[in-house]
């Protein structure tokens, strides 16, 4: 245990305080959890192992909490004020990313499944990064900052189901027309049941718990009928990330749902730095040595970055900054480093590859919020939205990431 404990310490600790680093820059905390794991890791001072069953084991419960919390922050039903445009945004922004992410690694010497994960890892755009940037600029509850929002939530529910087929076709399944129906309808179907069902059975069960007098019971039981989806899932031929994502979903209309995110939000601080670092020191900075994984992590964030710049100019009848939309859809954040380690975890890619992909998500989680920033400017200023959200929280850190956020603006008449 004592090695065990003492890695732990660091990274919590390292996790925490280039997170903090992070944020003072005006990054998102995910940027310094990836790095405190790069520098832990076996590239640099091997502190971490991320091949370790226990950290691997805390990493993935990271994911199903990050994805329970997504879940927890999708609204289905608010998505209809903006269905239309959210949906071309989303469309266009999932087809694009993937069918060029697909291209480019095949010209570039990717086998089939190596180029379905990358292209795959393109579609995702990270809700909580955009809403965080959106907020900080006061663009949040504009139009252009609702659409995002609608978008990004259609993007990581089709991305999700992507990576369910995916995931099929990486244990072993061939790659056929009949296989990729079959996953995709299974994680989709999962899904559906799930909300149908769900939308019955959580409200009175969790009626129930409420009033139990044990202290953190609603966070307890939602984290454990998170965890059963997720098994059900995994048992079903789907992604056990899909069953966390749905559960999510389910509870997101129940009336404890705020207490339930707090609670969870609570275990995230714990859990999710451990995943992102654990992806961070998944990193080998050696295979960066190599011209061809820079080349390749070149094209791949060129692509990202087009790709979600076309879904915002594919609103033709939009009157506003259509810009700004695509801008706000590039980052990839959380949910592209899952799409990574899924691919990693797997044996679909290898060390050079796993570094060309990150390097595309860091990147597009870099560039976003400077850019929105000064895009921003360009319009009138509007105050800044300050709803609390557990999801930003364990994503982009508690505070503002830029300083413009924290000045007195008059909003607008």
């Amino acid at each position: 245990m004592a090695p065990l404990l003492l890695s732990l310490a660091v990274l919590i600790l390292a996790t925490r305080l280039l997170g903090e680093v992070a944020q003072r820059l005006g990054q998102p905390a995910v940027i310094g959890e990836l790095l405190a794991g790069v520098l832990l890791g076996q590239s640099l001072l091997g502190l971490i192992d991320p091949s370790d069953p226990v950290i691997a084991a805390l990493g993935g419960l990271g994911v199903l909490i990050l994805l329970f919390e997504i879940g927890l922050h999708t609204d289905l039903r608010s998505l209809q004020e903006v269905g239309t445009q959210a949906a071309t945004v989303a469309t266009v922004g999932v087809l694009v990313p993937f069918v060029g992410g697909y291209a480019a690694t095949q010209a570039l010497g990717f086998g089939a499944l190596e180029s379905l994960v990358a292209g795959a890892a393109l579609t995702a755009t990270s809700i909580g990064i955009s809403a965080r940037s959106l907020r900080d600029v006061g663009r949040l509850d504009t139009p252009e900052g609702q659409i995002v929002l609608g978008a990004a939530v259609l993007d990581d529910l089709i991305g999700l189901v992507i990576l369910g087929v995916v995931a099929a076709l990486l244990g072993g399944t061939d790659i056929t027309g009949w296989t990729i129906a079959k996953s995709t309808g299974l994680a989709l179907g999962f899904v559906v049941v799930a909300l149908v069902i769900g939308s019955y059975s959580a409200p009175p069960i969790f009626r129930v718990v409420e009033r139990l007098r044990t202290t953190g019971a609603l966070g307890i039981v939602a984290l454990a009928f998170a965890l059963l989806l997720a098994w059900i899932a995994e048992r079903t031929g789907s992604a056990a990330i899909v069953g966390a994502l749905a559960a999510g979903l389910v509870l997101h209309h129940t009336p404890q749902r705020r207490e339930i995110e707090r609670s969870v939000t609570q275990l995230g601080y714990f859990f999710v730095p451990v995943f992102f670092a654990g992806v961070g020191a998944s990193v080998d900075l050696r295979a960066f040595g190599d011209g061809r994984t820079v080349l390749i992590g070149v094209a791949l964030t060129v692509v990202g970055v087009l790709g979600k710049l076309v879904s915002g100019f594919s609103l033709w009848n939009f009157d506003g900054n259509r810009l700004l939309v695509g801008v706000a859809m590039i980052p990839r954040g959380e949910v592209g480093l899952i799409f990574a380690q899924v691919g990693l975890a797997s044996g679909a890619l290898a060390g050079g590859q796993f570094g060309a992909i990150m390097m595309m998500v860091v990147v597009t989680t870099l560039i976003t919020p400077p850019w929105l920033a000064v895009l921003a400017r360009s319009t009138r200023p509007r105050m800044p939205d300050q709803s609390d959200d557990g999801l930003d929280d364990l994503v982009s850190g508690a505070r503002p990431m830029t300083p413009r956020a924290t000045r007195p603006v008059q909003r607008e008449k």
